[in-house]
């Protein structure tokens, strides 16, 4: 159970956040089109729906390898060189990562102290702005499993995993 929540968590996230935009999204079209009005409602889920399947779609891109990267250098290195830069890589990203989740919190602690809610919802921000530090949180969780799978590739002699490869 854990190894299929490990390989499909990030996934199932993406198809229900984006199945609930495309769900919004249509009916607010019908709406407007068919009977000339439309909610403020709508509008919010479709938009919030959208931030998380951005962050969502960030971790899941962070396991895969699958960000965009200038990997020309990578082609002159000797397997061990391509592993400590990716171990490199990774070390700056997870750096950065816990910067901006610690500085998303702040973020979710003035929402809090100050009780802002959504204008069409109603709906407290909190769970809005929480999408960044889920996003964060996610990329951390799977930063560390990319180190330590780099690491044992590295220790055994293995070449690293590079993500799938759009172009050959």
């Amino acid at each position: 159970m854990w190894k299929t929540l490990d390989r499909n968590a990030e996934h199932w996230a993406l198809l229900i956040f984006y199945l609930m935009l495309v769900a919004t999204m249509t009916i607010e079209v019908i709406r407007r089109e068919v009977f000339s009005y439309s909610s403020i409602w709508g509008e919010e889920v479709v938009r919030y729906c959208f931030i998380y399947l951005c962050w969502i779609g960030a971790a899941a891109a962070v396991r895969e390898r699958a960000h965009i990267r200038i990997d020309v250098i990578l082609n002159y290195v000797s397997p061990r060189g391509r592993t400590l830069i990716y171990i490199f890589g990774d070390l700056v990203t997870l750096g950065l990562a816990c910067l901006a989740l610690w500085l998303s919190l702040e973020m979710i602690h003035v929402s809090w102290r100050f009780g802002s809610v959504s204008h069409g919802l109603r709906v407290s921000m909190i769970w809005f702005f929480m999408a960044v530090p889920v996003g964060f949180s996610l990329m951390v969780f799977r930063l560390l499993q990319s180190l330590a799978r780099d690491l044992a590739d590295l220790r055994a002699g293995r070449p690293v995993y590079e993500g799938a490869r759009m172009f050959e």
